[in-house]
């Protein structure tokens, strides 16, 4: 990787940042209303890198352009606020094929971003700890090494700043070669550190300690929350991707024990997959908890797009069916009606003020009465064809002991009281049995 630059982000005055036009575009399958909400939305992801948005353009389009994603007339357009406006960056709401990327940036002269570029130089910005500046990197590099034709050249024509920096303000690399050898030192320092999160996951496992990861979407009030349940003192910002560094916190029960809450990188639409392959170990942290919080800012307009956008990242993690408490945050900000609608459209959320502390005990409350909830100790044998049960249970319990016999695997295991009964077909012991009375 090449020197630091000189200039941080936070130490950019309002002179000398970047100046963006935002461009999308509306296709039969969407709204006007769902465009609108993105591209205000790529507008504040904008800000949060440092930029100043002088003009958003959405172009009705039946599809995107295979050459320049909006039309040849509409790049003229945009060619001529460039000129008058002072403009020195284009940013798009859809990833660009490299192709596109190429064409629109030869033909504007200017530097041309899409969101997933955007996405990842505020994610280089906010990390702070060793592995997830290598995840971030991992992502860059992962993005950038198709999108290499004629880069170096047009990189130092177009200057530095957003698209170009790395974990640190460090200079991304645009050498093929330097690239490949870096992506290869980079996933082989994640996956050692992979192992070693797997072998604490399993020793908390062990010793029987409940994890609670604390999910959501960007800005939903994650790190307050955390903060609220464990008097921790997480960074808190009102900012897109303020916290990028999982963080886990303890909290003493009394003879409750021991739990530990986990407060995740936040999610968004169309959140980047390079950014979730190499995030791979730590979103495994949300898949192995035993309780997700889902938090929702109340005050979004569009939940039902935000709800879908977590969903969509727990699908693809593997976490999809992970018992789950949907928790409304920030109701302080609502009026009674909305709050009484909101109530009665999610009768099963819990909703709470973490920044007020209002509804915190119903949600510790809630907390407690899922982690409590009766377990059940059970002796099986499984065949050796049906190894998808064995997941199973590694996945909804926890399993104490794996003997491989000439009949099967027998296995004692503890499972929630609710999922005992589907693997009854494989008991030895009856259902009725206690832990203490079974023996391998």
């Amino acid at each position: 990787m090449s020197e630091p630059s000189s200039s941080k982000l936070n130490e950019v005055s309002p002179d000398a940042l970047e100046r963006a036009i935002l461009v999308s575009i509306k296709t039969p399958s969407q709204t006007q209303a769902e465009v609108e909400e993105s591209i205000e939305e790529l507008a504040r992801l904008s800000s949060t890198a440092g930029a100043m948005v002088v003009d958003k353009i959405i172009q009705p389009k039946s599809s995107p352009d295979p050459k320049f994603f909006i039309g040849k007339g509409k790049v003229e357009e945009i060619k001529a606020t460039i000129t008058s406006g002072g403009v020195n960056l284009v940013i798009f709401d859809e990833e660009l094929s490299a192709t596109q990327q190429h064409n629109l940036q030869k033909e504007l002269g200017i530097k041309v971003l899409d969101r997933t570029a955007l996405i990842l130089d505020i994610f280089a910005q906010h990390a702070h700890s060793h592995e997830g500046k290598l995840q971030v990197e991992m992502a860059q590099l992962t993005y950038l090494l198709p999108r290499l034709k004629g880069r170096g050249t047009e990189m130092s024509r177009l200057g530095g700043g957003i698209g170009t920096r790395g974990p640190g303000e460090t200079k991304l690399e645009v050498d093929r070669r330097r690239i490949r050898k870096r992506i290869k030192t980079l996933s082989d320092r994640l996956e050692q550190l992979g192992v070693n999160r797997s072998i604490q996951r399993k020793k908390r496992k062990k010793s029987r300690v409940p994890v609670v990861s604390i999910v959501g979407y960007t800005n939903a009030g994650k790190s307050t929350l955390l903060n609220r349940l464990t008097g921790a003192r997480a960074r808190v910002e009102d900012k897109l991707f303020s916290t990028l560094d999982s963080s886990v916190k303890r909290l003493n029960r009394g003879q409750k024990g021991t739990v530990l809450f986990s407060d995740t990188v936040g999610f968004i639409n169309k959140l980047p997959h390079q950014l979730i392959a190499s995030f791979k170990s730590t979103l495994e942290e949300i898949k192995e908890s035993d309780l997700l919080l889902h938090i929702v800012d109340a005050t979004n307009a569009d939940l039902g797009n935000y709800l879908r956008a977590v969903e969509e990242v727990l699908t693809e993690i593997g976490a999809i069916n992970k018992k789950t408490v949907l928790v409304f945050n920030k109701i302080d900000l609502l009026d009674r009606v909305a709050l009484a609608r909101l109530k009665e459209k999610y009768p099963e959320a819990v909703f709470i003020s973490a920044q007020e502390g209002t509804g915190i005990d119903n949600l510790t409350t809630m907390i407690e009465k899922v982690l409590e909830e009766e377990r059940v100790f059970l002796r099986l044998r499984i065949p050796f064809g049906e190894g998808d049960v064995l997941a199973t249970l590694h996945d909804k319990g926890y399993v104490v002991k794996e003997v491989y016999g000439p009949e099967g695997i027998d296995v004692l295991a503890e499972v929630p009281e609710p999922i005992a009964g589907s693997f009854q077909k494989y008991s030895t012991w009856p259902f009725s049995e206690t832990y203490s009375n079974l023996k391998m």
